[in-house]
């Protein structure tokens, strides 16, 4: 990857941001533009906080490094970023997160996931690049009743917009694989948490209303499951399988077979979340962001299941341990453990 042009788009995202970071000590040279929109969201304070702590880094880099502020929804803007860079790998983590948000505000997310991503495809059909990683979503998996989720499963029972644009983008990108020998990888994220995390997500959410002596409601009665993954896990995975595109090659009728792949990138530890509650707290108090004293009993309320949501995700992450060499290996006490510093450190 030493001399590469990179595109990662959604780079102050909380793991675009840690790919771009990654990617500085990885090379030696060559260039890699970020693009974001810095939507609002959540926070974009938080967004501008991951652009400072890059923008140090780039300072000591070998590498070229270029910040573009824009959404991948802009064509005009996609297509010569494309022409003038000449990308060899692109990532694109650009996307509209989130399930519940999607239930109340469905068009940003054609916006960015639908047409933003076809935007990426067309743009790389116009411009050949030797890969396309783009992020999908445990969420495909809907409302599967067999654990742990495979990428050989049939994923057609989405249980949110969020998890149907998901979907699209691996029907989308299939397509053009096989129309015009795109090499693309798709990688189904499990739960992502860390340090400058999205603070939609139950762990952050949670330190915050704790820490404001609000009341966490902990869904299914805490009977959830969910495989959380550290985001270093995350972006040694994308690191990877950028480095390892589908081969093009032909099958039996001399046609090109689309080089496509899917991976799940999960911790394939499943957690419940009464568990993760628990750790979570032990944590927040070792970090000192929430007094010895705390009565957590008080602010703690188990509620039912929300719409959209599933009561458990569990990666079966055996294909990418077979074609990489690699499985999560952070452990949950750990990646709290930096997440409780980083947010004593930030708002402390």
């Amino acid at each position: 990857m030493e001399n590469k042009t990179i595109l990662v788009t959604g780079s102050a995202g909380f793991i675009g941001s840690n790919l771009v970071l990654r990617l500085f000590k990885e090379m030696k040279g060559g260039t890699i533009v970020g693009l974001d929109n810095l939507n609002h969201y959540y926070d974009p304070s938080l967004k501008e906080y991951r652009l400072s702590v890059i923008k140090k880094a780039a300072a000591s880099l070998p590498a070229h490094y270029t910040f573009v502020r824009g959404s991948i929804a802009d064509k005009a803007l996609v297509d010569k970023l494309f022409s003038d860079y000449k990308f060899d790998l692109v990532v694109n983590l650009a996307a509209q997160a989130g399930v519940r948000y999607s239930i109340e505000n469905p068009d940003v997310y054609i916006e960015s996931n639908i047409i933003g991503f076809y935007n990426i495809l067309e743009a790389c059909r116009h411009n050949p690049v030797e890969h396309l990683v783009y992020a999908s979503s445990s969420s495909v998996y809907g409302g599967n009743k067999k654990v742990p989720f495979s990428t050989d499963d049939r994923v057609d029972n989405p249980v949110s917009l969020y998890a149907a644009t998901k979907k699209s983008n691996e029907l989308m990108a299939h397509c053009y694989s096989k129309l015009y020998d795109i090499p693309s990888t798709g990688l189904r994220f499990f739960t992502v948490y860390g340090p400058a995390g999205r603070p939609d997500m139950a762990y952050f959410g949670f330190t915050n209303k704790l820490l404001k002596g609000e009341t966490i409601q902990i869904y299914n009665y805490g009977n959830c499951r969910r495989d959380f993954t550290y985001v270093d896990d995350i972006v040694e995975g994308i690191v990877r399988v950028m480095q390892g595109a589908p081969k093009r090659r032909k099958g039996e009728d001399g046609l090109p077979v689309p080089p496509y792949a899917v991976y799940n990138i999960g911790g394939g530890q499943p957690e419940n979340l009464l568990d993760f509650v628990n750790i979570l707290q032990e944590e927040l108090l070792r970090a000192g962001v929430l007094p010895a004293d705390y009565d957590f009993d008080a602010h703690k309320m188990l509620v039912p299941m929300q719409p959209g949501d599933v009561p458990t995700t569990y990666a079966d992450a055996s294909a990418l341990e077979r074609d990489f060499g690699f499985t999560p290996r952070i452990t949950l006490r750990e990646g709290l453990r930096k997440f409780a510093q980083w947010y004593k450190e930030y708002y402390g």
